[in-house]
């Protein structure tokens, strides 16, 4: 909240428990919390009064024509996924509807995917470490090999 971690926040619990005693502390805590909630209050609705003051002043389109001229790039990659963010918040996904079906039906097939996907991989793994175990063998009968030559 102002930059409080847990343990100072205890600290100054433990003070307060000292110096108002614990008969009026819940009544300090209690009034402590309608004050934040207050300010707290009174905050959004000044964010909210300069957003739309913002608003209003037409500085939002400003701000975009700049990171437009700064940025063309990143500023149509921004259009692209607003379009598409508001192209899936229009898709009806009823499970009924066609569409709802066929979503559901992707998202089996991507369980399976990734399944069969994962599956390969940890097999992949096996042959690599039975292989890489094979190879340290064949080290070490090379090597057993060659010290009962030497004796």
């Amino acid at each position: 909240m102002f930059g409080m971690g847990g343990v100072e926040m205890l600290v100054v619990g433990i003070v307060a428990l000292i110096v108002v005693g614990p008969k009026d502390l819940p009544m300090l805590f209690r009034n402590v919390g309608q004050f934040v909630g207050k300010a707290r209050g009174m905050a959004r609705e000044f964010q909210f009064a300069m957003n739309k003051a913002v608003d209003e002043s037409g500085m939002n389109e400003i701000s975009k024509g700049l990171k437009t001229a700064a940025n063309p790039i990143g500023s149509a990659f921004d259009s692209v996924k607003e379009a598409a963010s508001d192209a899936t918040k229009d898709l009806n996904l009823d499970p009924d509807s066609e569409a709802g079906q066929l979503s559901a039906k992707r998202a089996e097939q991507t369980k399976k995917i990734h399944a069969s996907t994962a599956r390969a991989a940890a097999n992949r793994k096996a042959e690599e470490a039975a292989a890489a175990l094979a190879k340290a063998d064949e080290a070490e009968a090379a090597l057993n090999a060659g010290s009962k030559s030497d004796t």
